[in-house]
């Protein structure tokens, strides 16, 4: 309100000028109704100029104590909001703080758990490789024999029975049919002997792994009529005529427990069929248990052997006992006349000899006396060895 009352009073004299310049050319002729609207147009221009010139003041007042008070209030505001964000914007740091270490984190773990996935490819295919080499190699006859003969020295390893196996190394035996050279001779307690022959009917299996679903049961049917054959041929050796004396059979080795199980699924009778041709299958896991068996023999015949050495050492030792205790009672018996005698001779020199040199001190002869001599009253301990109690 105040800043308003300079313009109502200029606008009031303007008015009052206004009015009284009328009416005096209302009153007076045309000259001085000329000279009226000159000064009415003077007074008028003076007026207005007055009133922009305090309009403007009063503008320029009002808006900068509006800028004022507006900056006062925009600075409140913005300090009201900044302790109203701080929290947030701080809490929104942290998180992101913990974003950035997640990443880093997560970055890292990709990287990782990458180059694990690279070397487990680079791995797969290694072996992809190396399983294709495998199985191309176990498709010639001579490779697939020595890795029989390699995985039957495994087992009899594994079984603890190398000491009483014989491999390839063994003469051959002359039959009617030619050399014979079983893989493995085992020798039983006794001298008996069980022979084995490692087979590795692989061809068809390994046809029937290869091949689609529709014919992989034939592959598997073509490798227990394979596994059939070789019992057949195996059989007409008679290697327990040859290898005498030893059981009317001979165990087939077969080098892996999926060739075995493969054949007698799909030939559910091979088993009792071998045994009809004296030919008892055996994978890795029965022949083991057949050659522990035959280690438990042997560990039996050993503790036998060493119980009859262990009589005999008893008995020998009782004698040399015998024998160092006879000593020792003679050592005793001397060490007892030792002890008579000495006591003897203490009673000698203490009765005749020391009585008589003591006086040479008695005289003044001497100042030290003779030490005085004991008998030994102690016996030696008698040897308990004849049934004493202690």
């Amino acid at each position: 309100m105040t800043g308003l009352t300079p313009l109502v009073l200029a606008l009031l004299a303007g008015a009052t000028v206004g009015t009284l310049v009328t009416w005096l050319a209302m009153r007076g002729g045309a000259a001085e109704r000329a000279r009226a609207r000159d000064a009415f147009a003077a007074l008028s221009a003076e007026a207005l100029r007055r009133n922009n010139e305090s309009f403007l003041q009063l503008a320029e007042s009002r808006l900068g104590e509006l800028e004022r008070t507006a900056a006062g209030d925009l600075d409140a505001r913005r300090r009201a909001v900044d302790d109203l964000v701080r929290p947030i914007r701080d809490s929104l740091e942290k998180v992101d703080g913990k974003l950035r270490e997640v990443e880093l984190a997560r970055t890292g773990a990709y990287a990782a758990l990458l180059e694990q996935v690279k070397a487990m490819a680079q791995t797969q295919h290694r072996l992809h490789t190396e399983t294709g080499n495998l199985v191309k190699a176990l498709r010639a006859p001579s490779v697939r024999g020595r890795w029989g003969e390699m995985q039957l020295k495994r087992v009899v390893e594994m079984a603890g029975m190398l000491d009483y196996c014989d491999f390839e190394e063994q003469p051959s035996v002359a039959s009617a049919d030619g050399q014979l050279r079983p893989d493995l001779v085992v020798r039983l307690p006794g001298g008996k002997t069980v022979v084995v022959d490692a087979k590795a009917p692989l061809a068809a299996y390994l046809d029937a792994i290869d091949a689609a679903d529709t014919d992989r049961e034939r592959g598997l049917r073509d490798h227990a009529r394979q596994v059939r054959d070789h019992i057949v041929q195996l059989g007409s050796k008679g290697y327990w005529n040859q290898f005498q004396p030893a059981p009317d059979f001979v165990v087939m080795f077969l080098p892996g427990e999926t060739f075995f199980s493969a054949a007698c699924e799909q030939d559910p009778s091979l088993i009792e069929f071998g045994v009809r041709q004296q030919v008892i299958p055996a994978s890795p896991t029965t022949l083991i248990s057949l050659l522990r068996a035959v280690a438990y023999g042997w560990r039996q015949e050993q503790i036998a052997r060493n119980a009859q050495e262990i009589s005999e050492l008893g008995r020998e030792l009782h004698d040399r006992l015998g024998t160092m205790v006879g000593h020792f009672e003679e050592m005793q018996r001397g060490l007892e006349r030792a002890v008579v005698g000495y006591n003897r001779a203490v009673g000698s020199l203490e009765g005749r000899v020391l009585t008589s040199a003591r006086r040479f001190r008695e005289l003044g002869a001497t100042t030290e006396e003779l030490p005085e001599l004991r008998p030994v009253e102690s016996a030696p301990r008698a040897l308990q060895s004849r049934g004493d109690s202690p």
